[in-house]
């Protein structure tokens, strides 16, 4: 199991029961309205999982989600409305500041998040900012060949025939091969 520790302006990995001790969340949303959640994978919400130090905390986490097989794809945000991708599972490092992150469409859970949090989205999961600070800074990254789309409306039957096909990850992006996600992520 890999995971890695912030070293002032360098990443060191840490290994067994060191990148095991944070255990994240892990919680089933059921479809709300239009907003179809995933059924059969649990949304996991590590909290602390890279503590956030240096100049630019953003590469501490885009190295970890790089070692751990999920590149980057961007540096923002979340949207303030409530969306999902159908085409992509997505993880959330979050950098810097806080927010309150709506999970599941509009009827769903409020979850807070802080900097050094990570939260692992399967696809077809509804997410939206409903407030932040205003230094709230997000990673964002996908698994390998996963490219997201970004859905507002009803799920088509197109969509969930591709999310029912996309691969598992083979990773968890904190934890690595034998990290959470490897664990709790199955076929139903």
């Amino acid at each position: 199991m890999l995971g890695l520790v912030m070293c002032g302006k360098h990443v060191r990995t840490a290994r067994g029961a060191a990148a095991m001790r944070n255990a994240p969340d892990a919680f089933m949303l059921s479809p709300d309205g239009w907003v179809p959640n995933n059924a059969h994978l649990p949304v996991l919400h590590y909290h602390n999982a890279l503590p956030i130090r240096g100049g630019d905390p953003a590469a501490g986490m885009e190295a970890l989600f790089t070692a751990n097989g999920w590149p980057p794809r961007w540096r923002w945000g979340v949207y303030d409305f409530h969306h999902y991708h159908s085409t992509a599972h997505e993880v959330l490092g979050i950098i810097a500041g806080s927010a309150q992150l709506r999970l599941g469409g509009p009827g769903g859970r409020l979850v807070t998040v802080r900097a050094g949090d990570v939260v692992v989205l399967p696809a077809g999961t509804g997410h939206r900012n409903e407030g932040s600070s205003n230094d709230f800074l997000v990673v964002g990254a996908y698994p390998p060949d996963q490219d997201f789309d970004l859905q507002r409306g009803p799920i088509t039957r197109a969509a969930i025939t591709v999310m029912g096909r996309l691969p598992f990850p083979p990773t968890d992006p904190v934890q690595g091969r034998a990290g959470a996600l490897t664990r709790l992520w199955h076929p139903a």
